[in-house]
């Protein structure tokens, strides 16, 4: 690039979010420089408006120019990404798929501060940015950079066809696990705190619906709890009273600040395993794009302007707990 050139990104500045210049660097010869039509609007950004950084990790966009070595991206292609943004490529983490857990890893939050999708651009590495399938909608695409490379990751290598599977929470994560694990063949069980939501779990997938006050309605243990909500359940509902069956995965999606606290001595007798889930690696991503085209498993969402006025609207309707479900930023 000849010149350095000069655009606008979002951080937070003084505890609210505030339009600031950043330049686009000169590209390396992996690069990718992607024009943002949409980026979605995830709780993780609210947890570093604090800190200053570029905001926005959930991003998708045309490309428009690319390094030397590029082969996988030309001009005009759509391409999303924003979250895990590198790794070594070297080590044993990288080398079996499992490049999200690299010790070397660029992730939003972690370095890279300058660089994010609540803006005009966002630079990406090659393979860490991902080619949206035809008939997935820019504004669909964008929460499942996160959200939905999330989700899938937890679900895909832990549920089993006809298995069932607890999810506790309908929002941003759960109305997208619903979707997901209803597809992978299992039966789907939902856990909420409201009965207004039953009839749209149900058409989101969910065979099974009970309010989280009323967990010994169950009459058959699920093998997989995936927990999507902003704090956790009452262990002993789920664990010491059997809703999870014996040797059963529990995946947290959440992190709270409050410690996880659970039943040792039923965790020990009764097999339970407890299941981290990041977002997907770059191979679980791209699979889950082709899951979520294939299977037309798409967010529910609402829809922002892309500027401090948008901004200010999505963060305030997530912080106040009213987006149903993924909050969008559209570029103008």
């Amino acid at each position: 690039m000849a010149a350095a050139k000069s655009y606008p990104v979002y951080r937070g500045v003084e505890g609210t979010v505030k339009q600031t210049p950043t330049e686009i660097p000169a590209l390396g010869p992996k690069d990718v420089l992607v024009k943002i039509t949409h980026t979605g609007v995830c709780g993780t950004d609210l947890a570093y408006i604090p800190y200053g950084v570029a905001l926005g990790h959930e991003g998708v966009g045309i490309v428009e120019e690319v390094g030397g070595m590029v082969t996988q991206f030309k001009v005009g292609d759509r391409a999303g990404g924003g979250y895990h943004r590198n790794s070594c490529g070297n080590c044993s983490y990288c080398l079996s798929g499992q490049d999200i857990w690299c010790y070397d890893r660029t992730i939003f939050g972690e370095k890279d501060y300058s660089n994010g999708t609540f803006g005009e651009y966002f630079v990406g590495t090659e393979t860490y940015l991902h080619k949206i399938p035809e008939g997935l909608a820019s504004e669909h695409a964008a929460p499942l950079q996160c959200a939905g490379a999330t989700v899938y990751n937890a679900l895909v290598d832990t549920v089993k066809p006809f298995e069932r599977v607890g999810i506790v929470g309908i929002g941003g994560l759960g109305h997208l696990a619903i979707q997901i694990a209803r597809k992978l063949g299992a039966e789907v069980v939902v856990f909420s705190t409201s009965r207004d939501k039953e009839q749209e779990a149900r058409n989101f997938g969910a065979s099974e619906f009970y309010l989280l006050s009323e967990t010994e309605k169950i009459t058959k243990p699920v093998k997989t709890l995936v927990v999507t909500g902003n704090r956790y359940p009452d262990w002993d509902k789920f664990l010491v009273k059997g809703v999870v069956a014996r040797a059963g995965t529990v995946v947290p999606l959440a992190a709270p600040e409050a410690k996880m606290e659970l039943p040792a001595w039923k965790m020990f007798f009764e097999g339970y395993n407890v299941r981290s889930s990041l977002v997907a690696s770059r191979g679980k991503h791209n699979e889950m794009l082709e899951f979520c085209a294939s299977h037309g498993i798409v967010p529910v969402i609402e829809k922002f302007e892309l500027n401090e006025t948008g901004i200010a609207e999505a963060v305030g309707k997530l912080t106040s707990n009213k987006m149903r479900y993924r909050g969008v930023l559209v570029a103008s």
